[in-house]
This record gives structure tokens, sequence and C-alpha cells, in this order.
């Protein structure tokens, strides 16, 4: 619905092939909606964001992408065009809330699916480490559903770090998690090497650089979750072989993989496709 209400009125204002266009980057977080529109309409973004509060009243807040996510924090830069003058929101899936500002922490809603799916694939009594926690959508969902014995979740953002403790007590998980700020794989030295029974990888960008250190994080045998940006020529399913070769190549000395089960997550650029394989693995 509300997807078909922005084609609608961006139609009227910058024609039907910008319009599939602004659709296809839309993002919905809570009571915000975040848009691009191309440069040579820019003189008519405030009118774009003020017809879309009218026509959708459920949002609140209408922001211009500015800048592509870049930069450690992996964030972007973010115009306000109609609506309350603010970055935060309360966004709910599954169930839980998940307060954050969509242009001081990373988040996407694109992922919701995603976060199910390895929700459900843990079991009670788990210890898990979440190398990048952001906010902590992951880390929430889990612990709001699953009896694990602990999450410690990690990111380096202090500003994720403060939407993530009150996400924990938002959602009362409180006796589940305990934050970490810093870098993922210096806190895994410090604090949690041989404690987990999972870990999940949610970065792309640098998930392989920092699998050395998920290895450190588990214990005899667990599972690790590694997320990949992977280019591919004429179908996705090539992208889900090359990323379980990459994982499989990327192995530490010492340990043996059960199963890698690649999955996919969804498209991200034109042939590039995010992959998450589900990797099982033993010392020895």
């Amino acid at each position: 619905m509300g997807r078909s209400i922005v084609r609608e009125v961006a139609t009227e204002l910058f024609g039907e092939e910008n319009a599939r266009k602004m659709v296809r980057s839309l993002d919905i977080i809570g009571d915000i909606a975040i848009v691009k529109i191309p440069d040579e309409f820019l003189d008519k973004r405030f009118i774009f964001g003020e017809r879309l509060l009218e026509r959708m009243p459920y949002l609140k807040v209408i922001l211009r992408q500015v800048t592509p996510v870049e930069g450690a924090y992996r964030i972007r830069s973010l115009e306000h065009i109609a609506g309350e003058d603010r970055k935060w929101t309360v966004y709910r899936e599954h169930g839980i809330r998940i307060k954050v500002d969509v242009e001081k922490v990373y988040f996407s809603p694109r992922l919701s699916t995603e976060r199910k799916r390895v929700m459900e694939l843990v079991e009670d009594g788990e210890r898990i480490v979440n190398m990048f926690a952001g906010a902590g959508p992951y880390t929430i969902l889990i612990a709001k559903y699953k009896d694990v014995e602990i999450i410690h979740s990690i990111d380096i953002n202090p500003v994720a770090i403060h939407y993530h403790l009150e996400n924990i007590f938002l959602n009362k998980v409180s006796d589940k998690v305990i934050l970490y700020r810093g870098d993922a794989g210096e806190m895994i030295e410090r604090f949690i090497i041989g404690k987990a029974d999972r870990v999940l990888m949610p970065l792309p960008e640098i998930a392989l650089d920092y699998l050395g250190y998920a290895f450190k994080a588990l214990n005899k045998r667990g599972w690790i979750h590694v997320y990949l940006h992977i280019p591919y020529r004429e179908t996705w399913k090539e992208a889900l072989e090359k990323a379980r070769e990459t994982v499989l190549n990327a192995v530490p000395p010492g340990w043996s993989v059960i199963e890698a089960k690649p999955h996919k997550v969804r498209e991200v650029a034109t042939r590039l496709l995010q992959v998450c394989v589900d990797t099982h693995v033993c010392r020895g």
C-alpha cells in the first residue's frame, strides 16, 4: 500500500521511470520514510514530502537520502524535507520494538525476514555472540523469543550502543544480554574467547576480515552466520555457490566444517546478492 502511494505521487512529479527507481530505494522505518530523489528534481523535494504526508497520514517524517551508506559505522546522511523535525523513530517487527536514529545508526527494515529466520534456528540454552549488533534487532528478537543463556552484543558505534541499551529495556530482555562498545575483534579477544555456541556476523563489508575472531569466540563446536555481498553474472544461484566456497576457503587451521549452507537474503544492487552462509563447524 505504502509503495503504491509513493509511486503515484512520484509519477505525478517526476515521471514513471524515476518513480520506479524511487520506490525500489524507499525505506519506511517506523513513522519515517526515507526516499531518494533524482538531482534534477531536487527543487520539488519539499512538495514531494508534503504530498506523501497528506496521502500517508501514518507517516510523521519524510527524509531524503543525501549520501550512500558508507564509513566504519555504515551510515548515510539524510535531509529533512517534511513533517516533524527528527530522525529517530520506533520500529516494530515480529512483536519487538526497536528505537533507532536512522541517520546515526545503520538499520534496514529489509532484513526483517532474515532476522526471523536466524532467530528460529537458535536453540534454548545457547550462548550467542552478535559481532555487529547496531541498535540490536537480531539480539532483541532472539532474546525475546528464545530461552538463551546469554547474548554478547557488540558494536563500535557509540550511538548504536546507546539505542541498543534503550531497546534492551524497552523489550524487557536485560537478563539475557551483555553489551560491549568497541571493535568486535578486540572485544572477543578480551572477553569472549571460547564462550559461544553461535556467532552472528551481519556486516557483509567486513565479515571475512573478522571471520577469524568469530572462530575464536566459539567453544568446541557451533554455528557462524557469515553475511557477504557476492556479485554474479547470470543467476543468483552462482552467488550462493561462490559465497559457500569463499567461506570454506577462509576457515582457519584446526577447524572442520560439518556443513555450510548458503541462503539468499536479498538483492542489494544489480547482480549483487546478499548471502548468509550458515556454517556449522567443530574443532579438529
